[in-house]
């Protein structure tokens, strides 16, 4: 009976033992000797990582340390291959964090294929900083199909000590600790690596007709992308498809000898089945596809066009989605190939058919843009392939980018030549455009201010003797905007960047005459720098006198919302200031404060992955009384920093029975975004569903148009004033 209970015994040692053991080492508890982090972790950033033994349970956690400020963080980060399917990842962990200031500590969750991040969260948005002891944390993501690794990790930006332990991952609610591992099956696309070295491609001198040619090409190749049910099914990497027709292509000298070979192309990808579940374009739609290319060519080139159209693919495709419960578009399996830091002809070609494609069939704004699309590929074909190095190529590729006139349209990553071009150090001071003169406004840094030798209010008119005006005329076909006050906003954050050790400038001061000096310059780690507004962690809202509450968005929270309704409920007035983003999503949970009656306040088109290029109006948004309605006068104050969520949110207000909306142009830009991955690993977005007013008025590239327009001058930025909370407590005061 002993020995029985003894073998019993063991055997359920070994038992729990198996059961405790783990595919990965999210807690930090194992770590070979004489290593400096727990087995799997690894170091992203330039903080010091370390282990720690102040944990949230068991002997280890990872730790971050910074005495750093600007822009530099520190991450500790673990890396997990994607052979899971599901639809949603949530990453849980631990933080304990102390004395962090000028940034924020979080979790960081990142989901990569082909070559890309394709989900991405770090909390930054949470503004998680102070000290806090271990508190659970986590982040929800979709999971995308063609994800390829997951990266989960610890967080830290700014000064401070952070501690991390007990990381859980898992998918639709599964730890993947016990997941069992899924063995991907890859798609003809993806198993056809023949140009990853490169296209093989070479342009010589290019003719009229060589451009022409050129044209009608990437109208039929992105045609045949988003409509050839084949190409949907991911049968043929396109890109390559690309490359193995141009060399026969370009050596084409007639319309006839071009469009046979054009056909041939197409028959290559097999007989297009006959669809029956394909329907006519809406007669309702807002935007219908323009077919009109088509109708231009020949006979059979046309007739071949149009059967594809007419039995086009539907439902799931390799290339394009639309992201759940929003409408905007999805742009799958586009490699970046960001290995490739000037990409050769082809691939540059590539990037140029790419991005003209998705905008042509997928941009809810096309119909905005000052010039007509359909002329873009042909004017930008030269750009592109002549383009001599990986700054030209930048070049071009952001001036096509401007061309849309979309503020969330820019090179967010890749665009390294152009950020060296714009210059590695920068200024000590914050400027901006007010009254149409580039003003000093604020100092990165106190300590500096006798340095500077500059005062808030000062004029700034040349910069190494060249003025401001022709400085903004050359630069503004790199910055793009959906207006001009907003271009102007990021031109100003750059403008006196160089990669000199200073810069000479002429300035106002005052009434006194024009002055010059020399203007220091500084690495930007070593300056408190911020890009638009300085950020605060003061609490959202506060009692102005005359009984009139202020609130502001940048750093609003959920649980303030209830407390903002109570304490302001018996004022005159309440300002809600959105010269910001927005920190917190309100535009339901405080915009219904302000209505009466259920109130229809936005409508969007979304556009169809069926028939590209058309886009539809959904059914009007209502903000919900909730029945405790504010009685007093609400004002919103805008201006150019107000950008997409921003936007959305003074749409909600606007809607409120007592608003006044009073500021200056906003950015115009509202829509969730779509990024886009271009050759070179270049990273832009787009605006990807279009936003309207219930009567089907647009904000894109018009912005929130106030009520009273009030914009800062020179003397109230030199008398520290207001200007436009200033209007708001007036217009709350008047009677």
């Amino acid at each position: 009976m002993k020995k029985t209970l003894i073998a019993l015994l063991t055997i359920i040692s070994f038992s729990c033992q198996a059961q405790e053991t783990k595919k990965y080492n999210l807690g930090f508890e194992n770590q070979k000797e004489k290593e400096t982090l727990s087995d799997g972790w690894f170091k992203w950033g330039n903080y010091e990582l370390t282990i720690d033994e102040a944990t949230h349970s068991g002997k280890k956690s990872g730790k971050i340390t910074s005495d750093q400020t600007g822009s530099s963080f520190g991450s500790i980060a673990y890396k997990i291959p994607a052979n899971y399917e599901g639809k949603k990842i949530k990453l849980e962990g631990f933080m304990k964090i102390k004395d962090v200031e000028n940034g924020f500590a979080g979790l960081l969750l990142r989901v990569d294929g082909n070559g890309t991040s394709l989900a991405f969260d770090n909390m930054q948005s949470q503004k998680i900083n102070g000290t806090k002891d271990w508190q659970k944390y986590s982040i929800t993501l979709d999971y995308p199909e063609e994800a390829e690794n997951i990266y989960i990790a610890g967080i830290l930006s700014g000064k401070g000590e952070a501690w991390f332990d007990d990381f859980t991952l898992s998918i639709d609610g599964k730890n993947v600790q016990t997941l069992k591992e899924v063995e991907k099956q890859l798609s003809k696309a993806q198993l056809d690596k023949e140009f990853d070295s490169g296209s093989l491609i070479e342009f010589s001198d290019l003719t009229t007709e060589n451009i022409e040619n050129l044209e009608l090409l990437g109208r039929i190749w992105g045609f045949l992308k988003y409509h050839h049910p084949e190409i949907a099914n991911g049968n043929y990497n396109w890109d390559y498809e690309l490359f193995r027709f141009l060399p026969k292509y370009i050596k084409v000298d007639n319309t006839i000898e071009r469009d046979k070979i054009l056909i041939e192309w197409i028959d290559s990808f097999g007989q297009v089945k006959e669809c029956k579940k394909c329907q006519a374009t809406d007669k309702n739609a807002f935007l219908k596809p323009d077919l009109k290319w088509i109708n231009n060519q020949s006979a059979t080139l046309k007739n071949k066009l149009l059967y594809v159209y007419n039995n086009r693919s539907q439902g799931k495709h390799y290339y394009i989605g639309m992201t759940a419960n929003v409408g905007n578009p999805e742009f799958k399996n586009e490699n970046p190939y960001s290995n490739m830091s000037f990409p050769d002809d082809g691939f540059r070609l590539l990037s140029l058919y790419r991005y003209w494609n998705m905008i042509n069939y997928f941009f809810p704004y096309k119909q905005l843009m000052d010039e007509d699309w359909n002329k873009k590929l042909k004017e930008y074909i030269p750009l592109f392939i002549n383009a001599k190095n990986e700054l030209e190529y930048e070049f071009a590729t952001i001036q096509l980018i401007g061309d849309i006139q979309d503020t969330h349209a820019n090179l967010w990553g890749g665009a390294d030549k152009i950020d060296e071009w714009k210059g590695s150090k920068y200024p000590p001071i914050h400027v901006r455009f007010i009254e149409n003169q580039l003003v000093v406004t604020d100092y990165y840094n106190q300590e500096l201010k006798k340095e500077v030798g500059l005062k808030i209010g000062d004029i700034i008119t040349k910069i190494n003797s060249k003025s401001i005006d022709e400085i903004v005329k050359e630069k503004s076909k790199f910055y793009p905007a959906s207006n001009e006050p907003t271009r102007l906003r990021d031109i100003s954050t750059d403008i006196l960047r160089s990669n000199s050790e200073s810069i000479e400038i002429e300035f106002v001061s005052g009434d006194s005459k024009h002055q010059t000096k020399t203007l220091k310059l500084y690495p930007k780690d070593s300056l408190n720098i911020y890009r638009w507004y300085r950020k605060s962690d003061d609490k959202s809202f506060k009692m102005l006198d005359n009984n009139i509450g202020y609130v502001t968005l940048q750093n609003i929270k959920e649980e303030d919302i209830s407390k903002i309704k109570k304490e302001f409920k018996g004022t005159k007035g309440i300002i809600i200031d959105i010269r910001n983003y927005p920190s917190t999503f309100v535009p339901f949970s405080l915009g219904s404060y302000f209505v009466f009656s259920s109130t229809p306040f936005v409508k969007f088109t979304n556009g169809n992955v069926d028939n590209p290029g058309e886009f539809i109006f959904t059914s009007n948004l209502k903000i919900l009384s909730q029945g405790k309605t504010y009685k007093g006068k609400l004002v919103v104050l805008v201006n150019e920093l107000s950008q997409s969520q921003a936007e959305y949110t003074s749409m909600a207000f606007r809607a409120g029975d007592n608003t006044t909306i009073i500021g200056g142009t906003t950015a115009g830009a509202d829509g969730n975004v779509s990024a886009i991955m271009l050759p070179g690993g270049l990273r832009t977005m787009i605006s990807g569903i279009g936003v309207n007013y219930p009567n089907g008025e647009e904000t894109q590239r018009i912005g929130i148009i106030p009520d009273i327009e009030v914009k800062p001058t020179i003397e109230g930025i030199r008398n520290g004033k207001d200007e436009l909370l200033e209007k708001a407590i007036e217009v709350i005061l008047k009677e």
